[in-house]
């Protein structure tokens, strides 16, 4: 049975749910949908714009005082100087336009410069992943934990892979050859939100990746610190938001996969 929800967890996922309804209907008809490019494969779509407005309005209605950090607008300044949402869309907007069922709408409250709340919600298939400080993890209304495994060879590891002239595609190479070395499987789905949200559900032990935006991850860090695993950069450091560098894994196996990972950096 889940935990009394807090005011602010209950306005976020009324707020994701929502705005999910249209999202729902325009992911049905996305050979449809207005699509542009911000750059090179890099996408924006109508559905993305609509969703971040409805996004917007609903928190702004329910708690005008704070400010807004958003994939597609940017930065909002509000009158509270210490809180403001971190909102991305759609995670996973290149799934969502191939009409591969894996994207999210993720939400982050940030208050004085920490995560506090973090909303992931799978619409396709009604996963509302949700956590807050010191409030647990969870799926729906039941308790998340990371996995208990302690081995690589029977862990499940995700990531996501440069693509075009992002990222340093041959570091990135060397990571996955010697992660593929040691565990029993890597995964790369194209949602950094949901796969934050996989590793707090146990569904994958760890995962890590580089290149990332506040809005890709502000939600899924504390998702998976309340669901009892750890996240910092791939170099162990805390300003991931910052840097776009995460790793994150259970207890067991985080110094190993992050000791693996650095081991191929030169």
């Amino acid at each position: 049975m889940a935990t009394l929800q807090s005011a602010n967890i209950t306005v976020m996922v009324k707020a994701a749910r929502k705005a999910a309804g249209k999202l729902k209907r325009d992911y049905g008809e996305v050979e449809q949908l207005q699509v542009s490019t911000k750059g090179p494969a890099d996408f924006v779509t109508v559905a993305d714009i609509r969703t971040e407005e409805m996004l917007r309005d609903s928190l702004a209605h329910a708690r005008p005082e704070y400010g807004f950090l958003m994939e597609e607008s940017g930065t909002i300044a509000g009158n509270d100087p210490n809180r403001r949402w971190i909102i991305d869309p759609i995670d996973g907007t290149t799934n969502f336009i191939h009409g591969i069922p894996y994207f999210a709408i993720s939400i982050a409250l940030e208050e004085n410069n920490q995560i506090t709340a973090g909303v992931i919600y799978e619409p396709i298939n009604d996963q509302m992943f949700w956590a807050e400080k010191g409030n647990g993890a969870w799926l729906n209304d039941r308790r998340m934990r990371v996995s208990g495994r302690s081995q690589m060879e029977q862990s499940i590891f995700a990531t996501g892979i440069p693509f075009l002239n992002r990222g340093d595609h041959k570091q990135f190479l060397q990571q996955i050859e010697s992660v593929m070395a040691v565990s029993a499987g890597i995964r790369r789905f194209g949602s950094a939100a949901l796969d934050l949200a996989y590793v707090a559900a146990g569904r994958f032990d760890g995962f890590w990746e580089t290149g990332l935006q506040p809005w890709d991850i502000a939600a899924g860090i504390i998702m998976v610190r309340e669901a009892g695993g750890m996240v910092s950069e791939i170099n162990g450091r805390d300003g991931m938001l910052k840097t776009g560098s995460v790793l994150a894994a259970n207890p067991n196996l985080y110094k190993e996969l992050g000791q693996t990972i650095l081991n191929t950096v030169k």
